[in-house]
C-alpha cells in the first residue's frame, strides 16, 4: 500500500470553459461589441483592481476575469469579478473608468 495522498480528480465537465492563453470571445457589457475574455487565477493577481461592474475592489489573490475589446482594445483591459461579468447584460455598468 502506498502512503501517497490521492490526487484530486480534475473535473472535465465544467460548465464554464476557462479559455486558453489568448482568451475567448464573448459579447461585451453593452452587447454591441465583441470582447476577448481571459480567466486570471487567484494566485496570479498581484495587486488590487476595481471591478467596473460593481465598483468594488478585487483583492489580490482572488480569481477573476480580464476583458477587453477584441479589435484593437488591449489598452482598455478591465478586471471583472466573474459574477459581475456574467450579469453584465442585466446590470448597469459603473463608468468610473471611462
Amino acid at each position: 500500500m502506498s502512503r501517497r495522498k490521492a490526487r484530486a480528480v480534475r473535473r472535465t465537465d465544467s460548465p464554464r470553459p476557462l479559455g486558453d492563453v489568448f482568451g475567448r470571445s464573448e459579447p461585451g457589457p453593452d452587447g454591441d461589441e465583441v470582447y476577448t475574455v481571459r480567466t486570471i487565477p487567484g494566485s496570479r493577481a498581484l495587486k488590487p483592481y476595481r471591478c467596473p461592474g460593481c465598483d468594488h475592489e478585487i483583492a489580490p489573490g482572488v480569481a477573476h476575469l480580464v476583458a477587453w475589446p477584441a479589435y484593437g482594445g488591449e489598452d482598455d483591459r478591465r478586471h471583472w469579478h466573474r459574477g459581475c461579468w456574467e450579469g453584465r447584460g442585466t446590470r448597469r455598468i459603473t463608468r468610473r473608468w471611462s
